[in-house]
């Protein structure tokens, strides 16, 4: 109950509103260590933080950046984190036994929305010709991946699919980024051919293209190195791109998937 007026108080700061105060239990534990992934959404556990809303309600947290959504998964599943910034997906994919089985629950919903798709300069290029354009001479939002389509025919004939990224399996990035391909027609590959009984785990069967797991800090560097050449990701990984001067963002999750569960804070059952 107090992590929840915590985190409300935390997001009321973030909009500039107010939160009545809740009834307060007693809690059986006020030593805590709360995880996180540097992603912008991670605002309101780092605020509750830095205002010192956690002291104000006797609770002595620790806040812990964490390498990758697996990584931070684990330690939640083991106790060696109390409670984490999650992907919307990951406590129900531990509970149905995606990975490590383990009952992890959704305390409390952090946000909607947030990612975007941001492709290398060199297919942004080869994409150009191909976006409509309006009488500005502007692009037309949101892009579509039809004008990746002829690139992606291109790469599948050469026998050199394009590879691109997203953040973890059960994240809303992969299930975007697989969206944005397949309505144009570009096969992102599958996990299981109900045909065959074939299982492939990293989700490249019958794909037109190659999507790989990525952390979000790694995104901009990895698209830099031409491992990947796009990715699906949370901010400010996208907009990292355009600073750094090494990539374009296309288009965002919310003309993909409009107000779609994003990050959660994630506790076990226990």
């Amino acid at each position: 109950m107090k992590i929840k007026h915590i985190l409300l108080t935390a997001a009321a700061t973030l909009l500039g509103t107010s939160v009545a105060q809740a009834d307060l239990l007693d809690v059986e534990k006020d030593t805590l260590k709360f995880g996180f992934i540097k992603l912008t959404d991670c605002a309101p556990i780092v605020i509750a933080k830095e205002k010192g809303y956690f002291d104000d309600e006797g609770l002595s947290v620790t806040v812990e950046a964490q390498g990758n959504w697996k990584e931070l998964l684990n330690r939640v599943i083991t106790g060696d984190l109390d409670g984490a910034h999650m992907l919307a997906g990951q406590p129900i994919g531990a509970t149905v036994g995606f990975g490590t089985q383990a009952d992890i629950m959704t305390a409390y919903s952090l946000d909607y929305n947030g990612n975007g798709i941001t492709v290398s300069n060199e297919i942004w290029d080869q994409m150009k010709p191909n976006v409509p354009m309006g009488e500005d001479g502007k692009p037309i939002h949101p892009i579509t991946a039809d004008s990746l389509k002829p690139i992606s025919d291109a790469a599948v004939t050469a026998n050199s699919k394009l590879k691109m990224g997203m953040v973890f399996p059960v994240s809303t990035h992969n299930y975007e980024i697989r969206y944005w391909l397949a309505a144009a027609g570009i096969k992102p590959g599958f996990y299981f051919d109900p045909g065959t009984g074939q299982v492939d785990v990293p989700g490249f069967l019958n794909g037109d293209v190659e999507l790989s797991v990525t952390p979000p800090p790694q995104m901009p560097q990895t698209l830099e190195q031409g491992t990947i050449v796009g990715y699906c990701v949370g901010e400010p990984w996208n907009q990292q791109a355009v600073f750094k001067g090494i990539g374009v963002p296309v288009t965002t999750n919310y003309d993909i998937w409009k107000n779609n569960p994003e990050k959660v804070f994630g506790v076990s059952k226990e």
